[in-house]
């Protein structure tokens, strides 16, 4: 039995196990970004000034024992950690040793365990998984130990902000003197949750993002190496998406090759992301600032049963108007941009030339609280176009300083007409009249016949306001009191009384000096409530002179001194003296008590009590 069963798998055609001769060692796929991952200084990219510090500080001995890389995903920090190491201990064979150099012409002694991360100098930690105090401990224990080796002992770091609390504070005492043969390289995205103390004894380099044009060279390149054809649009997709990160944008073009079976397209890449197509986006941007909603409809449906995402377009719309604005402030920066097309670079400049920059602002302001909302949304389409409603009709909202004094002139306008009465509301007839639908959109840009660029739509008529009514006339601090006390604002009527010392007041000026403690903006909430108040601007300004004393203070000075003057009186001298332990607790002043009495009892009277019999109304 057993001589037959290895017959039949010695056989060649024994199912599922291939013939001696059809055996290969199959040589593992490796994506883009492992593939081409830098080996020496000069493989980075956009990390020139990093990289002429670290040479300079070789050249001169002045090499610091820890060092802190900071930046974005995939901008090359645990690479740079790596060459880092490789250039400390780099020894070519066969050669003297120079000592650490970032000039790596050949791969030296070390190098290839070093890039494999097999060497036994070379230690890397992955501080999100290896958090604690006892990780940190196997570094502080075997750190005294000299290489085996290379020439330096280097620990490698990895995401160092996720250590504990614990795990930093053990490090603090070797981090700051190490053995001299013992090299530190942290990586982090987080900076700001690596402690001070740490920080103050490493030296810091935080790696840039890769800019657009540095990054297009470098997917040229290598779809060059690749032999992939690769068109600028697709290209440039990539770098937009990737946002300056070389692993995010190797891992799109890895994605675009196997997405195109070999060939990158701008539509193929569009397909793959979900983006829109820049022109589209620029047509929907211009009939939506238009006003013209069944073309915004009509094109966002497009877009989206094209395959587009919904809340992809919106910040694909909000990326453009973003662009329109640079190109409005600074054209040329914004021009000089390589990942921009020609449709976007042309047809924003004309949007630049003919929108303001209060409309750009307010279209921004939309589209960035609506990307959220269609996102969350359980119909991102319906999301969307009421989003896009907002949009074009944002030419009919004013801003708030035009809503305020629209307000203002309805008021007076409604004040003047009946006399000052007060308009009741009219009483809802029974059958109401069918809604009128909404007026259209006035247009932020002018429809161009022909299709031509879009042009400014002319601004409305200006209406002249109606005079504004009079207010109410203060004369002192206490008249302005009484009305912040009318008026229900109370913080404000609190801060008169406490923090505001008196220096000057008349009708449209109050000078004062504001009280220790008190907030420093009183100055211009009082300035902007006066002018609401009384219809007029009033000039509010701090003084650095004394001034009279506080409302508050002047109130509690009031009160002692009428304390002071009773129990100064010989008839409370006697009432205090002949009952122990008795206390003044209030004055009461019996003058304004009396004539308020008095003012009632007159109320009372009959304007003529010798005649009442006379008037035949009286007995009623």
């Amino acid at each position: 039995m057993d001589d037959t069963l290895g017959t039949l798998i010695d056989e060649p055609g024994f199912p599922g196990m291939p013939a001696p001769a059809q055996v290969t060692a199959a040589t593992p796929y490796r994506v883009l970004a492992r593939k081409y991952r830098p080996q020496t200084f000069d493989d980075l990219i956009g990390q020139g000034a990093m990289v002429r510090t670290l040479a300079n500080a070789f050249e001169a001995n002045r090499i610091p024992q820890a060092w802190m890389l900071t930046g974005v995903r995939g901008v090359g920090k645990t690479t740079t950690a790596r060459i880092l190491a490789r250039g400390l201990n780099y020894v070519r064979a066969g050669q003297p040793d120079t000592g650490p150099t970032v000039v790596m012409p050949e791969l030296g002694l070390h190098c290839q365990a070093i890039m494999e991360s097999r060497h036994l100098d070379v230690l890397e930690m992955d501080a999100a998984s290896h958090t604690g105090i006892d990780d940190v401990r196997g570094i502080i224990d075997g750190i005294r130990y000299g290489p085996v080796s290379a020439r330096y002992k280097v620990y490698i770091v990895d995401e160092v902000h996720m250590l504990s609390e614990k795990a930093f504070n053990a490090f603090l005492k070797t981090l700051e003197e190490p053995p001299p043969h013992a090299k530190f390289v942290f990586a982090t995205t987080e900076i700001r949750k690596v402690p001070v103390t740490i920080l103050s004894r490493c030296q810091r380099f935080d790696l840039r993002r890769v800019e657009a044009d540095v990054l297009s060279v470098h997917l040229n390149k290598i779809c060059a190496a690749e032999h992939v054809e690769a068109e600028p649009k697709a290209v440039a997709a990539i770098v937009r998406a990737a946002e300056g990160s070389v692993r995010d944008a190797l891992s799109l073009l890895d994605q675009a090759i196997a997405h195109g079976a070999g060939a990158v397209s701008g539509a193929s890449v569009r397909d793959m992301l979900g983006l829109a197509d820049r022109g589209r986006i620029v047509d929907l941007f211009q009939a939506a600032m238009r006003g013209d909603i069944p073309a915004t409809f009509s094109e966002l449906r497009g877009q989206y049963e094209s395959g587009a995402d919904p809340a992809v377009v919106l910040s694909d719309l909000a990326g453009f108007t973003h662009l329109v604005t640079r190109l409005k402030l600074v054209p040329e920066a914004a021009a000089a941009d390589p990942s921009l097309s020609d449709v976007e670079r042309a047809r924003g400049a004309e949007f630049a030339q003919t929108l303001s920059i209060r409309a750009l602002s307010r279209a921004w302001q939309i589209l960035l609280k609506a990307i959220p909302e269609v996102q969350a949304a359980p119909r991102p389409l319906a999301a969307a176009e009421m989003a896009l409603v907002r949009l074009a009709y944002a030419a009919d909202l004013p801003t708030p300083d035009e809503a305020l004094r629209g307000l203002k002139n309805e008021a007076a306008s409604a004040g003047g007409s009946d006399g000052g009465a007060r308009s009741l509301p009219a009483q809802r007839p029974a059958a109401a009249a069918p809604e009128e639908p909404p007026p259209p959109p006035r247009p932020l840009v002018a429809a161009v016949p022909g299709g031509g660029s879009p042009q400014a739509a002319p601004p409305p008529p200006a209406v002249a306001a109606p005079p504004q009514p009079a207010g109410p006339r203060l004369g002192r601090l206490e008249d302005l009191v009484a009305l912040a006390d009318e008026r229900r604002d109370i913080t404000l009527k609190m801060a008169l009384e406490r923090d505001v010392h008196l220096v000057r007041f008349e009708e449209g000026r109050l000078e004062f000096r504001l009280a220790e403690g008190g907030r420093t903006t009183l100055a211009t909430d009082l300035s902007r409530a006066l002018e609401a108040w009384t219809g007029r601007r009033w000039l509010v300004a701090l003084s650095k002179d004394p001034g009279a004393p506080t409302l508050a203070a002047a109130a509690i000075e009031t009160k002692e001194n009428r304390h002071r003057d009773a129990a100064s009186h010989p008839l409370v001298r006697e009432v205090l003296a002949r009952f122990p332990g008795a206390q003044i607790i209030g004055v009461r002043d019996k003058t304004a008590e009396v004539g308020a009495d008095v003012a009632a009892v007159e109320s009372l009277t009959p304007p003529d009590a010798a005649g009442v019999g006379e008037d035949e109304d009286a007995e009623g």
